[in-house]
């Protein structure tokens, strides 16, 4: 369990952490908030991770665009009739989260990166809006949901808090290589290499 909840984190913060170098307007923005959230503090903590409303709309952004799980199953327990179609009982159902979180029919520009889709607005990933399913839904939805979100806040807080960010020499964010490497997760088909330094 402990793997599963490390692994799925970290790949959602390269995620995140390559959409914002992809965007640096993003990026601009979730370091001012974090740093003004902070600056009296002097510190990243816990205790005011919830002001940092654009910092989880970019979390939420990313896992719209790369839900870490793609692709789940689930097994029907009774027959049932869904748009006039039956499906029996024991039928293997896939549910593409990564597909319906790019479905232009309940996300404008699906495909575009744009974090402050998320903010005031009451669409949610704990599985009661079906448009947005990256820890799944229902009885069988991931346990890790509470745990995976102050993990992925706390650690881009203090990669943003603390560092400013630049590419390698030759690599800008036009030119940027976000191909996915799809598999039981979903992860960079590159590494992601990025130069920190102190601002």
């Amino acid at each position: 369990m402990l793997i599963g909840g490390s692994d799925t984190s970290s790949l959602t913060m390269e995620w995140a952490f390559s959409e914002m170098l992809k965007n640096p307007r993003a990026l601009k923005r979730a370091q001012e908030e974090v740093r003004q959230t902070f600056s009296s503090r002097g510190f990243v903590d816990e205790m005011d991770l919830q002001e940092l409303k654009f910092l989880k709309a970019v979390i939420k952004e990313t896992l719209r665009l790369h839900p870490i799980n793609p692709i789940y199953s689930r097994e029907c327990i009774e027959t049932c009739e869904i748009n006039g179609y039956t499906i029996p009982v024991g039928t293997q159902v896939f549910v593409n989260a990564w597909a319906i979180g790019r479905d232009q029919k309940y996300w404008i520009e699906g495909e575009k990166f744009y974090p402050e889709r998320f903010l005031d607005c009451p669409i949610d990933y704990k599985g009661s809006n079906f448009e947005f399913l990256p820890f799944g839904a229902g009885r069988r939805m991931c346990p890790g949901i509470s745990f995976a979100a102050r993990n992925i806040e706390l650690a881009l807080a203090q990669l943003l808090y603390y560092f400013d960010w630049e590419f390698p020499i030759g690599i800008s964010h036009e030119n940027f290589e976000m191909t996915e490497a799809f598999g039981v997760t979903v992860k960079r088909k590159n590494e992601l290499i990025v130069i920190p330094y102190l601002p």
